[in-house]
């Protein structure tokens, strides 16, 4: 079985996961999967996303998010997992992340992938920084994210949480 959690600077290959993900388990019945983009976020107006650039702690990162499908795999009934995330430099359109998740029943496999992005988007150590035209900013995280995290009865106050000195998140 390959690793449950990859993070690099290459793009990624929605189908060759998916089949990495089910080969060898004959009861797999569904797989669910996510895929995030690079996106502006102001609809082409000022403040146009032109590049970003995703920042981890190699090591941490992926000790963090496989404690995040270990908790997937004991709220919901699912075979495996997966969650490949890019780091680097990104330009609008690019693939971010994949979460992929294969159990015997759909409704399993959507509902843990769907907690594991709202695990990812808060919890997960990485730093977003977004290039426009007025310059390039870090990203914090959003009161909504922290909202959909608490919907599976977790709480995140990163939305809250000040900057880090000198850092700008």
């Amino acid at each position: 079985m390959p690793a449950r959690v990859t993070i690099q600077n290459e793009d990624f290959d929605l189908g060759a996961e998916v089949a990495k993900l089910r080969a060898g388990d004959p009861a797999v019945g569904a797989v669910a999967s996510f895929i995030g983009t690079v996106r502006d976020r102001n609809g082409g107006g000022a403040g146009e996303v032109a590049a970003m650039e995703l920042e981890h702690y190699p090591g941490m990162t992926e000790k963090a998010i496989d404690a995040m499908i270990d908790e997937a795999e004991a709220r919901f009934d699912i075979r495996a997992a997966r969650v490949v995330h890019r780091v680097g430099p990104l330009l609008p359109g690019d693939q971010i992340v994949l979460v992929a998740v294969s159990s015997a029943h759909r409704g399993q496999a959507f509902q843990a992938c769907e907690f594991l992005m709202d695990y990812l988007k808060t919890q997960a150590p990485f730093w977003k920084k977004e290039t426009t035209v007025e310059g390039a900013r870090w990203v914090d995280a959003r009161v909504a994210d922290d909202a959909a995290l608490a919907r599976w009865g977790l709480v995140s106050g990163n939305a809250a949480a000040p900057a880090l000195p000198g850092t700008g998140h």
